[in-house]
């Protein structure tokens, strides 16, 4: 029972993920008071100071949320072993917050106040309580990955996904985020795909994100089989048994990682085949073959989407500089990939500040220009704006990529070509 609770938790986390292309903005500085900038200009030899804020021990369970971090550091290493910004080491300062408010507004105290780091990068935190005090601080937060609503929500917080929204202390546009239906037009577009099966836990933030997601596929001109298990006890062999018996093309979920592995030895139990098992970014990883090691024709069935390249595109320039980065790492994955992203982010910030001095006033400024970022190739290209009223429709492109045992995750097309013009779908966080 209480591993099932524990995994109905990280099927929370992942429901704004795969929505996390969804639209925000920035507020002038002037709506959140003159507080001064706390970071003064230093002298070259003085290290720049960054923190990364990462739910390591969270009750999700360790390496959950790492991939960014880990992303982040090995691209700062690399760039201190290069001699740095402008001769400057960045020593970054690590805060695992233990995935609780309580622990995440002790991580921002620390790095904000006590340590005065010049920008927070990479941020994965569960619970994201600490926001509007490091938007209040003027941090910029740079990179971070919108498990909740923070990004489209405060001023100075910058996610990695780009934000339309106003920005003013509320969620998106009075409470309501946005979300495109791109993933489902690709694959009725380029697939063929006409039936998709949308599963999810009987638990209330599982269940809302399946409606959202079953209202896109039915805006796309889907039929839609909807299944829900119960999260503490779920019979995942009856609904694999549903989506056999109905010919589902595509199978989406609202589910946990832990979930997903077993709804895919289920599906492979009962003989259920279909055109695409879609999982989201935070599952783009390489212990695929272990984590459904015993669901191998579903395994192969797996399509992810997202906003970043893939990193097995090592015919890629960016890709290749990420991938001999990390050479140390155990595993990939593509949240390391936007991790590392989010420091070269910092970095190219940090450069632009080389006659005034790094600090938080100057880097913020680099951030909010509005000028599209796409690190070098790896992000599709992200925007800052502040529009007044949400987008009824929206362009927006998509990276794919299928799992194939004897290749790994292999890239479906360019995801600069794979876009789309679109409804956006509001949604309460």
């Amino acid at each position: 029972m209480r591993r099932r609770v524990r995994a109905a938790e990280s099927a929370v986390v992942g429901l704004l993920l795969l929505v996390a292309t969804a639209c925000g903005s920035r507020l002038p500085e002037s709506d959140f008071g003159d507080g001064p900038d706390r970071t003064a200009t230093r002298t070259a030899a003085e290290p720049i100071r960054v923190g990364i804020v990462t739910s390591a021990t969270s009750p999700v369970g360790g390496n959950a949320f790492t991939g960014p971090r880990d992303g982040a550091k090995a691209y700062f290493d690399a760039l201190n072993a290069r001699g740095g910004i402008d001769g400057r080491r960045v020593e970054v300062r690590r805060c695992d917050d233990g995935g609780s408010g309580v622990g995440n507004n002790e991580c921002v105290h620390r790095l904000v106040d006590e340590d005065e780091v010049v920008a927070l990068v990479a941020t994965a935190a569960l619970d994201y309580a600490g926001a509007s005090r490091v938007s209040h601080a003027r941090v910029p937060d740079i990179g971070g990955q919108p498990i909740g609503a923070a990004y489209d929500t405060y001023p100075h917080l910058y996610g990695i996904y780009g934000s339309l929204a106003p920005r003013d202390g509320k969620p998106g546009w009075d409470g309501e985020l946005y979300g495109g239906t791109e993933t489902y037009r690709y694959f009725k577009r380029e697939r063929g795909a006409r039936t998709a099966a949308v599963v999810s836990y009987n638990q209330s933030a599982s269940a809302a994100y399946a409606r959202l997601v079953t209202r896109g596929l039915r805006a796309e001109g889907y039929e839609v089989i909807t299944e829900q298990v119960d999260f503490a006890l779920p019979n995942f062999r009856a609904a694999a048994a549903d989506i056999e018996e109905q010919g589902a093309d595509l199978v989406f979920d609202a589910i946990d990682s832990y979930g997903n592995a077993r709804l895919c030895e289920a599906m492979d139990d009962v003989g259920a085949e279909v055109l695409a098992k879609v999982t989201n970014v935070q599952n783009w990883t390489s212990t695929v073959r272990e984590d459904y090691k015993d669901a191998p024709r579903c395994r192969n069935a797996l399509w992810a989407t997202g906003a970043s390249r893939n990193y097995e595109d090592t015919g890629h320039d960016a890709v290749r500089e990420f991938r001999d980065g990390t050479k140390a790492l155990k595993t990939r994955s593509q949240w390391q990939v936007e991790g590392w992203a989010a420091a070269m982010w910092f970095t190219d910030a940090a450069r632009s500040c080389a006659e005034e001095g790094v600090t938080r006033a100057c880097v913020d400024r680099f951030m909010a220009a509005g000028k599209p970022y796409t690190a070098g190739g790896l992000l599709l290209p992200v925007r800052f704006e502040q529009l007044p009223e949400p987008p009824r429709t929206r362009r927006t492109c998509l990276s794919v990529a299928r799992w194939e045992d004897a290749r790994g995750w292999v890239s479906q097309g360019d995801m600069n070509s794979e876009c789309y013009d679109v409804p956006q779908l509001p949604y309460k966080p």
